[in-house]
């Protein structure tokens, strides 16, 4: 069972900006920044690309896509982003998670800019507010990084008997540090300790997995960020193998086979990015055009993996899911 999720604007109009308007009779380039991989963002770019076919272009007949990919190597955006720069794209789409959106904003103060934000995007300094972004920048606040209590609080539903409770992060995230102090605070809240592995590598993944089992932590809380969401797969069997429930903020993992996922759903958030770009396409100014935010969440359960981990879902927690996979 699944109900139709949607964004809405927070107000504002958009406006022209011939500073940015190309010539009709040039084909513009968009810069696509991503701090992941082309492969595992498949269904993503999909869905990004019809949001610019809303706006009637389409790459490779009346549209260019100039690509640059991190592939997890966070320390990398700050060169690609200056690439795309000096390229003078016409618009610079940032996704990818924070680290993608602050390295276009320090790249260029004059190409538009459509980003994705795990956070506050205000409080980070990259617009001045959410109904008028002013500057180049604007795009889609996906509120990642507020959610873990709500996460804890579903695996705490889950597992009312655990007491402590994993966290895996990345500490090569840029923002690891204030990432963990939210996940720990809302551990706090849920009335669980928290245990913390780290790992920033395939290895280290493995390592973690190891240290949790050897730990007989009875529950995992897997962190929001990019370089992880690419390893899901490996997340994903090494939870399954080591017997540990865990709680993830992408629907992507649940549909690998993880126990639960609460967030919004990414398809969806890259399809209107490419509605945005498609807008700063024809004139539209990223200083009037509203920084959006999910209105609604979605949480999947994986009934399948539940039954091999032994789990039975409370009617209650089944009664919340948007999506039930078996």
């Amino acid at each position: 069972m699944r109900r139709r999720d949607f964004i809405t604007l927070l107000g504002g109009a958009a406006a022209n900006w011939p500073t940015f308007a190309r010539a009709q009779s040039t084909i513009p380039t968009v810069g696509f920044l991503s701090t992941r991989s082309p492969d595992e963002s498949a269904h993503q770019l999909a869905a990004f690309r019809r949001g610019l076919a809303e706006n009637g272009y389409v790459e490779g007949q009346n549209l260019t896509v100039e690509y640059r990919w991190a592939m997890g190597q966070y320390d990398q955006m700050a060169l690609l982003a200056t690439d795309l720069a000096r390229r003078s794209v016409t618009v610079l789409v940032a996704v990818g998670g924070d680290p993608s959106a602050m390295a276009a904003k320090a790249a260029t103060t004059t190409i538009p800019i459509v980003a994705t934000f795990a956070g506050d995007p205000v409080k980070q300094g990259l617009v001045a507010s959410l109904n008028r972004p002013g500057g180049n920048v604007t795009g889609i606040s996906n509120l990642i990084t507020t959610l873990e209590p709500k996460r804890f609080g579903l695996l705490r539903e889950l597992l009312p008997q655990a007491t402590t409770v994993g966290i895996l992060i990345n500490p090569s995230y840029p923002t690891a540090a204030s990432q963990l102090g939210e996940m720990q605070e809302a551990a706090r809240t849920a009335g669980v300790q928290s245990h913390v592995v780290r790992a920033g590598t395939d290895r280290e993944i493995d390592s973690a997995f190891e240290s949790i089992a050897q730990l007989q932590i009875p529950a995992l809380a897997v962190a929001a960020d990019p370089f992880l969401l690419a390893r899901r797969d490996q997340i994903v069997v090494l939870a399954a193998r080591h017997k540990v429930p865990a709680i993830y903020g992408f629907r992507e993992y649940a549909l690998a086979g993880g126990l639960m996922s609460y967030g919004i759903d990414l398809s969806d958030v890259y399809r209107q990015l490419g509605v945005y770009s498609g807008q700063v396409l024809k004139g539209a100014r990223p200083d009037s055009l509203p920084v959006m935010q999910p209105t609604k969440f979605e949480l999947l359960i994986n009934l399948k993996t539940a039954k091999a981990l032994g789990l039975k879902i409370p009617p209650s927690l089944l009664a919340l899911a948007d999506e039930v996979i078996e």
